[in-house]
């Protein structure tokens, strides 16, 4: 009989190896004037992501071309009694405490706590721009845990002022228009799922919880949470609806079982697994970004030209339809109209069925390693740095 430690150890002693390489890579990026953020943005996507906080604490700062002097300059005081959102943050602080690691003794806690609070007023005071919503504490206290308050704090302003600018408008009217990114990437890859979806009237809302706390408020494991920040932080600012997406599509089973009525498909989805696949769906985000580019769907999006992600280079946003519903209906019409005429020229006989089987095929077959895909992500990140100053 096989021992099943002895089996397995070529499996660890592979990612020990892979890690170790990962380690000297990252301190390679690091170390070299100016600092290697490329480099840095392909390590944070890959497998593993940063591995540790201690990483984490060197190159989320380089991702977000935050300083790291701001460490020397002392944070003002915060007036709490004079702020008009201090009253919601606290209920909402105080709410947060799943967040925190079990086991952390109540007054490391509750220390924390009031860190959490002076770090979103801070950010709220220097950007009078910016309103507060409730989930924000969700991303903010996951720098707080990573990189401690005076960090953190640069990091969320910096984080609030580009990747999160659009959930941080007075309306929001912005965070459903990239909601409605993700209907027609599930279209692309599974048109069986998005017209369930569609026949059920499920629309999006499951997902709001997802977008704009980066899934920190869904996610029970709090190394889950990192790994996706270190993905997240490298990207585009979009590819969190792309694995909104990628977790929908993955549990095809599931939703295609369920009874086909609004709200047993919306408590289907918006209860996400804890034992998801991680590195996998990670990987594929990143697969479908490359194959349907922002630019792409944007015409199926009801995007506008005042999202603070249109400033980003891929975006070609041209539709001003809030509902993409018809846009979509229509897009599967000429879809069908398309596979049917390339049937009917083809020598070969095909039905339609096989000729859709074809293009998720397509989709599906792209390879699991990140490789390509997290070169092409990577590239795209490139293109819309110049407006955060990340490649001087």
């Amino acid at each position: 009989m096989k021992n099943p430690r002895r089996a397995s150890s070529p499996v660890i002693n592979g990612w020990e190896t892979r890690r170790k390489k990962k380690v000297a890579d990252i301190t390679q990026a690091l170390s070299v004037s100016p600092v290697d953020v490329a480099a840095l943005r392909r390590m944070a996507i890959s497998e593993g992501g940063l591995l540790t906080d201690e990483i984490r604490c060197q190159v989320w700062p380089r991702l977000l071309n935050v300083p790291l002097d701001v460490l020397d300059q002392e944070p003002e005081k915060v007036d709490r009694e004079n702020n008009k959102d201090y009253n919601q943050v606290l209920l909402d602080v105080q709410r947060s405490l799943r967040r925190f690691p079990p086991g952390m003794p109540d007054e490391q806690r509750e220390g924390l706590q009031e860190e959490l609070i002076d770090i979103i007023l801070r950010v709220l005071k220097r950007n009078p721009q910016l309103h507060y919503y409730q989930g924000y504490h969700d991303i903010v206290v996951t720098f707080l845990l990573v990189v401690k308050e005076h960090l953190a704090t640069a990091l969320v302003e910096k984080l609030s002022t580009h990747h999160l600018r659009d959930f941080m408008d007075p309306t929001m009217d912005n965070t459903k228009h990239i909601l409605n990114y993700l209907m027609p990437i599930i279209e692309r890859v599974n048109p069986e799922v998005h017209d369930f979806m569609q026949q059920a009237e499920v629309g999006t809302v499951f997902a709001l919880s997802w977008l704009i706390t980066w899934f920190g408020h869904v996610l029970s494991d709090f190394r889950h949470v990192v790994r996706l920040y270190d993905f997240f932080l490298a990207c585009h600012p979009l590819m969190p609806i792309y694995f909104a997406a990628v977790i929908v599509l993955y549990r095809e089973e599931e939703v295609l079982e369920c009874e086909c009525d609004m709200a047993m498909v919306h408590h289907l989805l918006s209860q996400i697994p804890q034992d998801l696949p991680y590195e996998m769906l990670i990987s594929r985000a990143g697969d479908l970004f490359v194959q349907f580019p922002p630019s792409e769907l944007a015409r199926e999006t009801a995007a506008h030209d005042n999202m603070a992600a249109s400033t980003f280079k891929d975006f070609d946003l041209a539709s001003t339809q809030q509902r993409p519903d018809s846009v979509l209906r229509r897009r599967r019409r000429q879809k069908q109209a398309a596979l049917e005429s390339a049937a009917a020229a083809s020598s070969a006989v095909a039905q339609p069925s096989a000729a859709r089987r074809f293009v998720r095929l397509a989709v599906m077959g792209l390879t699991v390693a990140l490789g390509a895909a997290a070169l092409a992500v990577v590239n795209t990140a490139l293109e819309w740095a110049p407006k955060l100053d990340l490649f001087p």
